[in-house]
Parts: structure tokens; C-alpha cells; sequence
């Protein structure tokens, strides 16, 4: 079969496997880069497209015709991504956390993240083990060590109640037999499943335990558990002044007036900690959660929540630990000040999630400042968080006036509109303001008037996401640059 979109979704659909073409889409793009990256970086041994999509794909997405997946589940031993890739695509309201240990395979695996826009998948470059820095409701894995050897690992890592599913091959008898004496009273043994991978004869299991409410026995030499020396507030009442202020972050307007927000995301945390130790204020987990990271010493607060209050704030479900942070200030901007060489973009967009596109993107094509239209959604917004990560903190933000009074003066306002030239029709001015439509409304006529570019698209197609469109141009600007 010759490979593409329309042969893999074929193959899915003669397996009983139908996706949405979005999904396909997204699929395809996986595939695609896996192939590339695998002369790089030998991600598989199998290249052949038909053996690549059964034993791949396939193989990773039939999980989900025996069993419903927790959320989040940790991919153990991603590897390129299989099964948590193509699963997350299937299942984008199921967060995945793809634990991969090894260097060049974990950048890989945010690279597929970052370019398929995956908003329900992290990656966790490290092994899990009894250091793993939460429990979470499920674990799932097609690696190669044994049955017990790898519930051994996870006894810290899951849950009471949580879920461990094994991918096996069909001659797994002697490793259940053999984890039901050593692991017996950690884990149930629910269920095994028997199957193969329709249209061959590749026999597959998945096997299901469950973990019991025991603790897990010390078997390790590793240092006792870390003692905190720093402030730490217990918090157990919904009526907690805490719990309140954590409540009004949720919401732009409980940002704008306290100047405080809330980081989530294991890779987001650990990159802010890094590189804005300054903007860090407090440290939130659930009861059992790891105290404050020793290189930060003692200056922060560690808030320790109930787990339904740290559930509640912990709104994308990642179970990992939170920082609260400062919001730096957003000076008003005029049209009079002085304006920096290179692009200045405004942001109308009144999806967060789309406001948090735009400053990622800002920041990765070198815009100096982001002007925050008055009709924008807060850019520290949990969802804008999510999808800005600490770019939020590299791009100098400012406050603007509505997209409906929008003027420069004498530095030009160059806009996006599939009315306007093509993008690529002259160059750039040395300094200009970008200006996208707000999602739906689009443009003001006074802005469609003046200076104004378009992205070339399929005749047929309505539009590009705004969001979208303002990276491509911000990317032809870049590219013009160089």
C-alpha cells in the first residue's frame, strides 16, 4: 500500500479503529515525523509503512476497545511516543504524561508535542520509579522488562486504586504467576485480556492490576524523604483564606486583582523554577506531595492542600505540584512612546488558550512586546498558561486600548486579512504593529482600510485559525529577517 493520510486511515478503519480525520490528520503528522527522526535518532526498527501502522499504531490504540484510560496516565518508557502518542490523539480529554528517561527521545517527544499542538500530553524526561514526584490513577507500558520487575517500580508511583496496564506478548503466563508471589499484596491482578492484531498473526495481552491500599515496603537504599524547614501552611477548609485567593486565579478578573497566578504542568513548573526563581512565590501539592526543590532553600511557602482542594485548583488534572506566582506589572501603551525595532504584536484574542499561542509564538520569533488588547483574556489565565509556559515571562506584555480605537500614528499597522496582499509581497517595515482579528468579529473597517496582508489558503476553505495566522506571519517576518 502506498503510504499516506488515506492508507493509514484505511488500515485503522480494516482494524476497527475510526478516528475522526482531525485525529488522522494529527496521526499522519506523528508518522511523519517519526520517520524523520528515526535517521536521526533510531527511534524504531520497524520502517516498513503497513508493519509501522499495525505494530505501532494499531497495536497502541487497541488498548482502547478493552479498557478506559484514568486521567493522567503515565506513558512508561515512551520511547518515540507509543502507546501514549497515538492514545492521546484518540483521547484528548485524558492527559498523558510520556515518561521517557533517555535524552534525544524525550526532546523528540516535545518536539511532537509542541508541533501537533498536543495540549493533553507532557513529557517527563526521567524514569518512573519510587522517586517519581506524584501517584497518579494509571500507568501504562509496552517496554520489555517483566511483570513483577516493573510493579516494583511503580508501588510509589500509583495510586491506591490506580491502574497499571502491561502490552504483552501472548507468553506472559510465567511473569503473572511469577508477580502473583511477589507482588501479591500490592496489586490485583484484574484482568487479561487476549487478542491479536486484526489481519495478522501477531498475538498480543494486556494485563490490568490494581493497586491495593498497602503501603509499599522500603526495598530501596535511596536517602529517607526530604524534611522542609521552610514555611508550610496546612489547608483543609473550604472557608481557608488560601483556597479562596487559589479560587480567584482561576479567573482573569481574580488575577487582575490580586497580581498573582497559578503555573501548572510538571516540564512548565520545572522551567519557570529555573529560569524566573524571582516570579515564584508559593508551592502548592496535595497532602503527600514532594515538599519545595532544595536549590530554592527555605524563602517559599509550601501550601499543603486536601486532595478534593488541590484536585479543585488543579484544574487540568496534571496532580503535580503548582507555583504560585507574581504577575509582573503591564504598563499602559501609547502610540507616542517609543517603538522598538521589529514587530510589536496585538492581542485581541478572547480565547486564553489562543492568547497563550500567541506570546509562545512571540517569544520563539523574537517579537520585543505583546500588546494585550482590551478585548484579550488575561495572559495569566490558567489556560493561556498552559499553552504560553514561561514565554509569558520572556515577552515584555503591555496594556492597550480596544481593537475598535486601535491606531499607531506614524508607524504602520500592518493587519491580517484574506482581503489584503499576500504576505510575502514586500518585505516588512523595520518597525510596524501586527494586528489579528478578534475570533469571530475580525477586523474593525478602519483596520481593514490601511495596511493589511493575507495568508494564501485552499480555495474553499474559509479561514485560518487567528492564532495560526498570526504565527505563519510572525514566521515570514522572522524568515524575512534573516
Amino acid at each position: 500500500m502506498i503510504p499516506g493520510r488515506q492508507a493509514l486511515d484505511m488500515i485503522l478503519r480494516d482494524c476497527g479503529i475510526i478516528l475522526p480525520p482531525p485525529a488522522i490528520d494529527t496521526l499522519w503528522a506523528y508518522h511523519q515525523m517519526l520517520r524523520e527522526a528515526n535517521e536521526r535518532i533510531n527511534l524504531t526498527r520497524i520502517h516498513q509503512f503497513d508493519n509501522m501502522v499495525l505494530k505501532h499504531y494499531v497495536d497502541s490504540l487497541l488498548v482502547l476497545r478493552f479498557e478506559e484510560l484514568p486521567s493522567p496516565t503515565v506513558d512508561m518508557g515512551s520511547g518515540p511516543g507509543l502507546p501514549g502518542v497515538p492514545l492521546a490523539i484518540a483521547r484528548p480529554d485524558v492527559m498523558f504524561i510520556l515518561a521517557e528517561p533517555r535524552g534525544a527521545r524525550a526532546e523528540f517527544l516535545q518536539e511532537v508535542v509542541d508541533k501537533l499542538k498536543l495540549t493533553n500530553v507532557e513529557v517527563f524526561a526521567n524514569k518512573v520509579n519510587s522517586k517519581f514526584p506524584f501517584e497518579v490513577p494509571g500507568i501504562i507500558t509496552r517496554a520489555v522488562a517483566s511483570i513483577p520487575e516493573t510493579l516494583e517500580r511503580v508501588a510509589r508511583a500509583i495510586e491506591t486504586g490506580g491502574k497499571m496496564f502491561f502490552m504483552k506478548g501472548p507468553d506472559c503466563q510465567d511473569e503473572i504467576a511469577e508477580a502473583r508471589q511477589s507482588h501479591g499484596d500490592l496489586f490485583k491482578l484484574l484482568v487479561s485480556h487476549a487478542y491479536s492484531i486484526p489481519g495478522t498473526t501477531h498475538e498480543r495481552r494486556l494485563v490490568v492490576y490494581e493497586r491495593l491500599n498497602v503501603p509499599a515496603p522500603d526495598r530501596s537504599e535511596e536517602e529517607p524523604a526530604r524534611v522542609y524547614d521552610g514555611p508550610i501552611r496546612d489547608v483543609s477548609s473550604e472557608s481557608n483564606a488560601t483556597i479562596k485567593l487559589a479560587r480567584e486565579l482561576l479567573t482573569g478578573r481574580g488575577i487582575r486583582k490580586h497580581g498573582q497566578a497559578i503555573f501548572s504542568g510538571s516540564r512548565a513548573v520545572a522551567e519557570v523554577l529555573s529560569r524566573f526563581p524571582e516570579r515564584v512565590e508559593g508551592w502548592l501539592t496535595n497532602v503527600g506531595g514532594a515538599p519545595p526543590p532544595p536549590e530554592l532553600g527555605t524563602r517559599l511557602t509550601w501550601y499543603r492542600l486536601t486532595d478534593p482542594l488541590f484536585k479543585e485548583i488543579d484544574t487540568a488534572g496534571t496532580k503535580a505540584p503548582l507555583l504560585l506566582v507574581n504577575v509582573p506589572p503591564m504598563e499602559e501603551w501609547t502610540p507616542e512612546a517609543t517603538w522598538p525595532e521589529g514587530c510589536t504584536l496585538f492581542i485581541p484574542f478572547q480565547d486564553p488558550e489562543n492568547v497563550g499561542a500567541m506570546i509562545r509564538s512571540a517569544a520563539a520569533f523574537g517579537v520585543k512586546r505583546a500588546v494585550l488588547l482590551r478585548e484579550a483574556a488575561h495572559p495569566f489565565h490558567p489556560k493561556s498558561l498552559r499553552a504560553a509556559g514561561p514565554a509569558v515571562f520572556q515577552v515584555q506584555l503591555m496594556q492597550g486600548p480596544s481593537i475598535k480605537d486601535l491606531a499607531s500614528g506614524d508607524v504602520p499597522l500592518i493587519a491580517l486579512d484574506g482581503e489584503g496582499a499576500d504576505l510575502s509581497s514586500e518585505p516588512f517595515p523595520e518597525r510596524f504593529g501586527l494586528v489579528p482579528g478578534v475570533e469571530g468579529p475580525g477586523l474593525p473597517e478602519h483596520l481593514r482600510r490601511g495596511h493589511s496582508r493575507r495568508i494564501p489558503i485552499e480555495a474553499g476553505v474559509e479561514s485560518l485559525n487567528a492564532a495560526t495566522a498570526t504565527a505563519i506571519a510572525l514566521y515570514a517576518w522572522r524568515r524575512g529577517q534573516s
